[in-house]
C-alpha cells in the first residue's frame, strides 16, 4: 500500500508517497511525469516517514543541508536505480554533468562508454526530486536541462544550495527544456 501527503515549499506544493520500505515519490504538483510511480489505489495518511521527510524538507528549504537522511524506496530498472544512486552521491550545493556520470556507470560495468544520453533519460525518471538530487545534474557544456519539475525550480533549487550557477545558462531551445 503507498500513503501520500502534501508539503507547501518556497518553490511549489508537492506530492509526496511512501509505502512501508520508504519514500517513492516527491513531485511538484504539475511537473512533468507527475505522481508516474504512484499506485492506483493509495490512501491519504500521515505516517511517521513523513514526518521525518517534512523535517528533512523544512531544512533543506531553510537553506541548510540536512544531516540525516530518510529512507528511500526505488521503483525503477536496474539501470534507473544504479544512476539514482549516483544522484544521492552528489554533494549539496555541488553539480555532476551528465557525462561524468555515464562514466561512473561505464566505470562500475566495466565497459569502455556509457551514453550520457540513456543517463539522461534516468535522471529525468527519477521519482524522488529533491531528495534524490537530480536538479544537480547539468550539461557538460553548463546548460541547465532536464528538469521535470521546471527550470525555473532547477535554477532556484541551486541558488539555494548556494551553487556556483555562473558558468551555467538556459538553451535557447532543445528537447530537455
Amino acid at each position: 500500500m503507498q500513503y501520500i501527503s502534501h508539503y507547501e515549499s518556497p518553490v511549489g506544493n508537492i506530492l509526496l508517497a511512501a509505502d512501508d520500505i520508504g519514500l517513492t515519490g516527491l513531485w511538484f504538483e504539475g511537473q512533468k511525469y507527475f505522481a508516474r510511480g504512484l499506485d492506483q489505489e493509495h490512501e491519504a495518511r500521515e505516517i511517521p516517514l513523513f514526518q521525518k521527510v517534512k523535517q528533512w524538507l523544512d531544512i533543506y528549504f531553510s537553506g541548510k543541508e540536512p544531516d540525516f537522511t530518510v529512507p528511500l524506496h526505488f521503483n525503477g530498472t536496474v539501470f534507473q536505480n544504479e544512476v539514482w544512486k549516483i544522484l544521492c552521491s552528489i554533494p549539496y550545493g555541488r553539480t555532476m554533468t551528465y557525462g561524468e556520470i555515464a562514466k561512473q556507470i561505464a566505470a562500475q560495468k566495466g565497459v569502455p562508454r556509457m551514453s550520457a544520453q540513456a543517463v539522461g533519460g534516468a535522471v529525468g525518471h527519477n521519482e524522488i526530486s529533491i531528495i534524490v538530487p537530480c536538479h544537480r545534474v547539468v550539461g557538460t557544456d553548463g546548460s541547465l536541462t532536464g528538469y521535470a519539475g521546471g527550470l525555473d525550480k532547477k535554477v532556484q533549487l541551486l541558488k539555494l544550495e548556494k551553487a556556483d550557477t555562473e558558468a551555467f545558462y538556459i538553451p535557447g531551445k532543445g528537447t530537455a527544456l
